[in-house]
């Protein structure tokens, strides 16, 4: 007897299901972009209980005949490909024909639209046509999907919370709203409105719908073409950033897909501005010839192949980092709380107070110091508790700091203010003033920034070795050794070279003489952590992150009192930076109070 049968038609329907419709958020997706292949200029999704008891998806585009309604539900019936040829220029989202059979196999689908000319309700039952007939209804399509996997208990029990499902469904919708900006779309749940776009086709609304003001404000724009490809979109200041990867929006020809490769670049764009373990916000739609993408790559259509990837890879890191290095902003400190303003009633206790204001101010005009106030001023005497801003008498220095004789070439980016140093606050950070407000200086991050570019500038020059009248020896793990090769091709410009030492070792013989104050020991180390970690690394990303290091330790430390002069050559050297702004690691050097900001806290 054979054992090999072919499966109905339902069974076939319900398995092309298990990877279309994995859970309401893939119906929703599906649907969506049915609509948006449809020409639809306003879409509305209204979900009950996170999609598990309906989802109703509303759009006024193009619609169906009578004949087109019911071939919908047919399995491989779609009107987007016609032949072979068809399959490698695809310019509709979907083009399977698969999505509208499946939902209806697993759960009961009410279809009801129109093409202009005649309108049709057509209904669905978990594979089983039960209603057909003309329908009064708007132009357009309706669907409403219920009781989705009432009889395939297996799948069901598989989903999580309504709260967590709906948390799914939402996430699409801004993903199709900031691709589709053109396009108003409405999202409810249980009846309550939770998001809505205009559909003005402004990209910087919905990132400021989605993101908030400050994300908007300082969006940079991204534009960026080649031969092959086109980048347009918004990069969101480094500041402004979130502790997944899940924020980095990227479009193939309008359609959402999710591409590792294109999100390291963009992470590679931002690593100079941002501390490690955050991650960007990006929303980029790259534009390029149909023929050059696979999309008929997973059912889903989450994933595509390209042609040319290195080429796009490049395309965005460039532009990225371009856009970053021209645009990028001073951090504003935010406000934590929201002030609430209570009115008091107005008593004229001093009738001539405009008057008297006039007469304090005007009696510093002649002020001048004292003898003991200049004394005072020279020896910088440090009394915390009359001002935490008061100077501080030099230390003594204990740490070991690398002689900078060569400056950095003079700043590019006319952006820096003019500052003018007025103290220091805990030990920690420089306090200055300018003509936008009060500014925070880390000192750190400043000092570390202007050796990271003394270094980049010149590291890389030839210079004398030194060599080790004590060989170091460093213990790393074998994964380190296996690669040693590798790693000392990348080392190689910067006149280092580790040789195997033992089973659990490596040894230096000797370093270059701009090394020879610092712990050599655990400078190596860090760029053998960093190698780990990115195993796919580049040289020159190695490189960076061995002046990181470097710089990083040879900086001033946190809780160093600094006299005013040190405190001014701190911000002398960062003004000098080419990009002053950002650590190497990514953190911000310096923030600004505005003055704005400091009227409303003191509710002037």
């Amino acid at each position: 007897m054979a054992k090999i049968r072919q499966l109905s038609k339902h069974i076939t329907n319900m398995i092309a299901a298990g990877e279309v419709v994995e859970r309401p958020m893939g119906i929703v997706k599906e649907c969506v972009e049915n609509s948006i292949d449809a020409h639809a200029t306003h879409i509305e999704v209204h979900i009950l209980d996170g999609g598990l008891s309906k989802i109703t998806i509303i759009d006024d585009g193009d619609g169906m005949d009578r004949e087109d309604a019911a071939m919908a539900f047919e399995r491989h019936a779609t009107s987007k490909i016609k032949e072979e040829s068809d399959l490698w220029n695809i310019h509709s989202l979907g083009f399977r024909g698969e999505a509208i059979p499946s939902i209806a196999s697993v759960s009961e689908v009410t279809m009801k639209t129109n093409n202009g000319s005649e309108s049709t309700m057509i209904q669905v039952f978990y594979g089983e046509r039960v209603a057909y007939q003309k329908y009064a209804t708007p132009k357009g399509t309706q669907i409403d999907i219920e009781n989705l996997f009432a009889k395939t208990p297996a799948r069901y029990k598989h989903l999580k919370t309504t709260q967590y499902e709906f948390s799914l469904i939402s996430d699409v919708i801004q993903k199709f709203a900031l691709g589709y900006p053109n396009i108003s779309f409405l999202l409810t749940h249980n009846h309550i409105e939770t998001f809505k776009t205009g559909g003005k086709g402004n990209l910087q609304e919905v990132i400021f719908q989605i993101f908030g003001r400050e994300a908007a404000k300082g969006a940079i724009p991204l534009y960026g073409k080649d031969d092959d490809y086109t980048i347009e979109g918004y990069a969101i200041q480094p500041n402004i950033n979130r502790a997944t990867k899940y924020y980095m929006y990227v479009y193939i020809n309008q359609r959402m897909v999710r591409h590792p490769r294109i999100y390291k670049a963009i992470q590679d764009a931002y690593h100079a501005y941002m501390p490690q373990d955050r991650y960007p916000i990006v929303v980029l739609n790259v534009t390029m010839d149909a023929q050059l993408l696979d999309v008929n790559v997973h059912p889903s259509k989450w994933e595509v192949r390209l042609s040319k990837e290195k080429q796009l890879e490049n395309l965005v890191y460039t532009t990225i980092q371009n856009a970053l290095k021209n645009k990028l902003q001073i951090p504003e400190m935010q406000p934590v709380r929201e002030k609430i303003k209570v009115e008091m009633p107005t008593f004229d206790i001093y009738p001539n107070e405009t008057k008297l204001h006039q007469e304090v101010h005007e009696s510093f005009t002649e002020y001048r110091k004292t003898e003991e106030d200049t004394l005072k001023d020279e020896k910088n005497i440090d009394d915390p508790k009359k001002d935490v801003m008061e100077e501080i008498p030099e230390p003594q220095k204990e740490e070991k700091n690398m002689d900078f004789t060569e400056e950095v070439k003079p700043a590019v980016n006319p952006s820096f203010p003019i500052l003018s140093v007025i103290g220091q606050f805990h030990g920690n950070y420089i306090l200055a003033q300018g003509d936008k407000g009060l500014y925070i200086i880390d000192q750190h991050a400043a000092q570390e920034k202007y050796h990271y570019e003394v270094l980049r500038n010149n590291i890389f020059k030839p210079c004398d070795m030194q060599t080790l009248l004590i060989p170091e020896i460093i213990k790393v793990s074998p994964a380190i050794l296996v690669q040693l090769e590798d790693i000392n091709k990348m080392l190689a410009h910067m006149q280092l070279k580790c040789e195997c030492f033992g089973e659990d070792a490596v040894i230096l013989r000797e370093v270059p003489i701009w090394l020879k104050d610092t712990d050599i020991t655990k400078f190596m180390l860090d760029i053998f952590d960093y190698y780990q970690k990115n195993q796919q690394i580049q040289a020159e990303s190695l490189r960076k992150a061995a002046l990181a290091s470097l710089a990083c330790h040879s900086s001033i430390r946190f809780n160093r009192k600094l006299n005013m002069d040190e405190m001014k050559q701190v911000v002398e050297d960062l003004r000098k930076c080419e990009q002053p702004f950002t650590c190497p690691h990514g953190r911000p050097t310096l923030i600004c109070i505005t003055d704005e900001q400091l009227i409303k806290e003191f509710s002037r």
